[in-house]
Order: C-alpha cells, then sequence, then structure tokens
C-alpha cells in the first residue's frame, strides 16, 4: 500500500522501521519541526526524521496541521492508500482523515479504552498496573477514541521502569502495526466500538516528582521511582539540598534489623545507612531500600558509591 506515516520518538521510529522493512511503499513521513536541545540548545531532528533521511524518504514538517490548507493539499496530491499515525503529538482534523481509502490507524500503547491520552505507559507504571499491551485503531477526531482492529497484551515486571517498558511496547507495537496493514489489505481487519469505561492518561507534571512520605507506602513510592525513570526522576529533600532516587525496592524483613519499634519515627526517617548495607527509609508501610541516587548537580550512582563519599546519617528524615 502506498502509506503516509506520522510520528516523532523512538517509540513511533521502531512501527516505521518495521512497515519500511515490510515492503510498503511510504510516500511521505510527516514528524514534529526539529527542537533546541542540550546545552547549547541546537536544532536536533527527530527519530523519525533520522531514519527517514537514512532511507531517502520525503519529509514534512508542518508547526501546525488544523487549518493548514497548504499541507492538507500536499497530503490529498500524495493520495495515500493509508495514513499510520504512531505518536505524533497532534490531533488530526477530519480533513485529513478522511483524505485516505482506508483511513487512518493508530498505534497506541495501552489496552484501550483504559488509558487514552499522551502518556498511557507512563500511567501504566505508575500505578502499578501488572498488564498493559498496544492496541491498533481506526482514528476519528477524537482523543484515542476509535474503533479497535488489534490488540496485544504485555506483563508489565515487578521491577521494570517505563524507560524498560516504553522500549518493548516501541517493538510490539511495529509488529502488530504490520498485522494490522496485511488485514486491512486483505480485507479481514476487525472494527469493534470502544466501550465507556475509558480512563485518561494526561501528560505528566513536574510537580507529581515529589515524593510524599506522609501518606505513600513504600510500594506507591516504588511505583513513582519506576514510573518517572528515566523521564524526570522522583525526588525529595534532605537537609535543603534536592534527591532523585532512580532505582529503589522493597526491602524484605531479613535485610535490615532495626534496634527498637519504629512507631514513633516519622515517615521518611533513615533507618540504616550504611554503604556495604545500603540506604533504607521507613514510609507509611513498609520500608523503601535505595539502590540508585542523584545528588544535587551531581550524577547518578549505586547507593553504596554515594554513601562511601557522602553522609546521611541514620534517624535523618527525608522532607515531604
Amino acid at each position: 500500500m502506498n502509506i503516509i506515516f506520522m510520528g516523532t520518538p523512538d517509540f513511533a521510529k521502531e512501527s516505521l522501521e518495521a512497515i519500511y522493512n515490510s515492503g510498503h511503499h511510504i510516500i511521505g513521513v510527516v514528524t514534529n519541526p526539529d527542537r533546541p536541545q542540550g546545552r547549547g540548545m541546537k536544532l536536533l531532528p527527530s527519530e523519525v526524521k533520522k531514519f527517514a533521511l537514512e532511507k531517502e524518504l520525503k519529509i514534512y514538517q508542518p508547526l501546525k496541521i488544523k487549518k493548514n490548507r497548504e499541507f492538507i493539499e500536499e497530503i490529498e496530491e500524495l493520495n495515500p492508500d493509508i495514513i499510520c499515525v504512531v505518536a505524533y503529538g497532534k490531533l488530526l482534523p477530519k480533513e485529513i482523515l478522511d483524505i485516505p481509502k482506508y483511513g487512518c490507524i493508530n498505534v497506541h500503547a495501552s489496552l484501550l479504552p483504559k488509558y487514552r491520552g499522551a502518556a498511557p505507559i507512563q500511567w501504566a507504571v505508575l500505578n502499578g498496573d501488572k498488564i498493559t499491551g498496544v492496541t491498533t485503531m481506526y482514528m476519528d477526531t477524537g482523543m484515542d477514541t476509535g474503533d479497535i482492529i488489534l490488540k496485544e497484551e504485555v506483563k508489565i515486571g515487578e521491577d521494570e521502569t517505563t524507560g524498560e517498558l516504553w522500549d518493548r511496547l516501541a517493538k510490539i507495537g511495529g509488529e502488530l502495526l504490520v498485522k494490522t496493514l496485511q488485514q486491512i489489505e486483505k480485507g479481514t481487519a476487525p472494527r469493534e466500538k470502544q466501550g465507556e469505561n475509558f480512563t485518561i492518561a494526561p501528560m505528566l507534571s513536574k510537580e507529581m516528582a515529589k515524593i510524599d512520605w506522609d501518606t505513600k507506602t513504600a510500594q506507591d513510592i516504588k511505583n513513582l521511582v519506576r514510573g518517572l525513570n528515566p523521564i524526570m526522576g522522583a525526588y525529595t529533600y534532605l537537609n535543603g539540598k534536592k534527591i532523585k532516587f532512580w532505582k529503589v525496592e522493597i526491602a524484605k524483613s531479613t535485610e535490615i534489623m532495626v534496634g527498637g519499634p519504629m512507631d514513633f519515627m516519622k515517615n521518611g526517617t533513615v533507618i540504616v545507612s550504611d554503604p556495604r548495607d545500603g540506604l533504607f527509609i521507613k514510609t507509611k508501610e513498609g520500608i523503601l531500600k535505595i539502590l540508585e541516587i542523584q545528588a544535587e548537580n551531581a550524577r547518578k550512582m549505586s547507593m553504596q558509591d554515594f554513601l562511601r563519599g557522602n553522609s546521611i546519617q541514620e534517624f535523618e528524615v527525608f522532607e515531604s
């Protein structure tokens, strides 16, 4: 089929590569404009654009697409059989949705109708879900509201981070897109209306990254750390200094010996701090063991390496 592909990050690049390798004719690649990144704020292309350049595919980078008559006319002239959209970041207007013979289809990283929206992978980890997946669907003017074509279910590992799950689902998404295109071409693709029991996965905010020692359990905090790795990291304060946690686990009862009852201690209290044994912190329910840490204006490091050069005292309290 003649395909226009729309997408931006590495997640989308996996789908573009999959349909390219499957032999479809990609007549155009639409991606977001180059963005300033890094300390030098140098304009850098998206991962999708990098792949398109490598394969010498025609690239379009409109700043806006809604009411962009010139861009819409270009798409009409290309006359695609189908448009594939993966993590493009913009809703398509009806004028574009109506152009392709087979419509526009989308790869979404959740089991719809659960987690419609911008951050489905992150919220699945943040909420401690055991299962997620990938859905392909026909697009309409709503946000992830179109008819479902195919789904693939995936188990989430107990310690899996957003970054790790992102990479796995990106590969699965590409494979599912190829399978979806095959079925559409053969006329065998299913079409299922979404139910009304949907949930939303909104963009993440910096405010949510701060650890709430007062009300959150060790499991809650572990899910926060996993869910924000590698995006921004969960953070807390000790003696007025910001500290990020990148990897934690719930301490086993055999790992730690406490000299007395902990009921009197505030949540966030350091129970053990030792370069050999590590850092253990009391929570509302359970004890958190810190595995990877990052001090203010410093690099990430293992907890043991950090404690060899930095002092965290037992009975100090992390701020909520």
